[in-house]
């Protein structure tokens, strides 16, 4: 097995660009042969424990039968066909099943293949509302400070031009507007001046601002901050006062992650327009889906061209769109909501410990996500090695130690996780 995995290895550091990696000083790679459940079976025969439930979107475990079956039935039909000017069964079903499951002004569905498309998406569909009411001069976006909303290139322009990712592009990227974060923390007291600079920015630039883009509660891979939700109530106040679009990126928050269905119900609102993705296929096909209101639906195809300028080649594949639909029955159908209070309430007692560490100035929990922020970013190179050795598997990013393993995950396997990371945090 050995052999193997150094075949493996040595095939990908020579042919392979991974993510956020150097072809020249590249971070460690583990070869994987097989996922079941809530574990990964490494090419050398170790098995790691799960604790990132792959980027946030496995979240039934893997290889699960139900959405096996839904993959198999649906190859059996067929795998792919164009989504222009034809349609099938498993994206009708499932753009019905979203309408049902998201808030009532969300009437209308667009499925494109990832996240960030989903995003773009959102934000063609805010400008070209504006234009279509003859409001041309709406073309701006207005983000906040640690936003993170994707790695193409209209994504990238709402997310921190400062502290985010992406600030070698600042000058290609359209310059788009960034209130401050929210500082308020999630159920703390809210104080009205967190949302001051944002009231600020929007009574000054409203003519200019297409709509609004938050992710609800959680900004994530901007830092993993869990905000009030009356930040979002106020901003949707002040949407609707200065006339601008307000849309939710639930890409990372959707279908229970935060202990809610979705982020936006910690607060009781509903976006113009919300972006889904991740978890959508329960981690198994890229899937995404931008949903918007009838009126900005209504509104895009009565007037301008008449028509929304978008078309992803494999927009709503039907193997996708079928094997969402099993996810979505898979996770309605169980306890999902009494699993995630049940990580969420072990994340709390049993990362509690990290705060007494020198090095950590933060330990926060939300939902089915714990976050244990460092005083310095960690080493890649090494932190890997550390925590793979002990069974685990946990893929940490600049200050943050974090885990969003999948729902079905056990007490005793949990627990191999948290004490992973506080023993890890430790030795650093």
């Amino acid at each position: 097995m050995k052999i193997e995995s150094d075949r493996l290895i040595s095939l990908d550091r020579a042919h392979v660009w991974h993510p956020y990696a150097s072809m020249v000083n590249p971070t460690p790679v583990f070869a994987v042969v097989s996922a079941s459940g809530v574990r990964i079976k490494l090419a050398d025969g170790r098995v790691l424990i799960d604790g990132m439930a792959s980027w946030w979107c496995a979240i039934h475990g893997y290889n699960h039968p139900h959405l096996n079956a839904a993959i198999e039935k649906q190859l059996s039909l067929m795998a792919h066909v164009m989504f222009g000017g034809l349609t099938h069964t498993p994206a009708t079903t499932l753009a019905e099943q979203l309408v049902a499951m998201t808030p009532d002004l969300l009437q209308t569905v667009f499925f494109s293949d990832s996240g960030s498309v989903a995003v773009e998406v959102a934000m063609k569909m805010a400008i070209q509302y504006w234009a279509a009411r003859g409001q041309h001069g709406k073309q701006k976006l207005l983000s906040i400070r640690q936003a993170y909303h994707g790695d193409t290139l209209g994504a990238m322009a709402v997310c921190d031009p400062v502290t985010g990712m992406h600030t070698l592009f600042n000058q290609v990227l359209t310059q788009q507007y960034f209130a401050d974060a929210p500082k308020t923390r999630f159920n703390a007291k809210w104080l009205e001046d967190d949302i001051a600079s944002f009231s600020s920015l929007l009574k000054k630039q409203h003519k200019h601002i297409a709509a609004v883009i938050l992710e609800p509660v959680v900004q994530a891979a901007g830092g993993m901050w869990f905000y009030s939700a009356q930040y979002l109530k106020r901003a949707r106040q002040l949407c609707d006062e200065y006339n601008v679009l307000l849309i939710f990126d639930e890409i990372a928050t959707g279908f229970g992650r935060t202990g809610k269905l979705f982020a936006c119900e910690h607060a009781d609102i509903a976006p113009d327009i919300m972006c889904v993705g991740k978890a959508l296929t329960g981690g198994y096909m890229t899937l995404a889906a931008t949903l918007a209101t009838r009126d900005i639906a209504d509104t895009i195809s009565d007037n301008g061209n008449g028509v929304f300028m978008h078309g992803p080649t494999f927009m709503a594949n039907p193997l996708a769109c079928a094997v969402a639909l099993a996810s979505i029955e898979l996770l309605l159908s169980g306890p999902w909501q009494a699993r995630v209070e049940s990580i969420e309430a072990q994340l709390q007692a049993q990362l509690a410990p990290c705060r007494d560490l020198q090095n950590v100035t933060d330990v926060r929990v939300l939902g089915g996500i714990g976050v244990v922020e460092l005083d310095k970013p960690l080493d890649m190179h090494t932190v890997a090695h550390e925590f793979v050795q002990r069974g685990v598997w946990i893929r940490p990013f600049g200050r943050l130690v974090y885990i969003m393993p999948p729902y079905i995950i056990e007490t005793d396997d949990l627990t191999t996780l948290t004490s992973a990371i506080y023993n890890v945090v430790r030795e650093l």
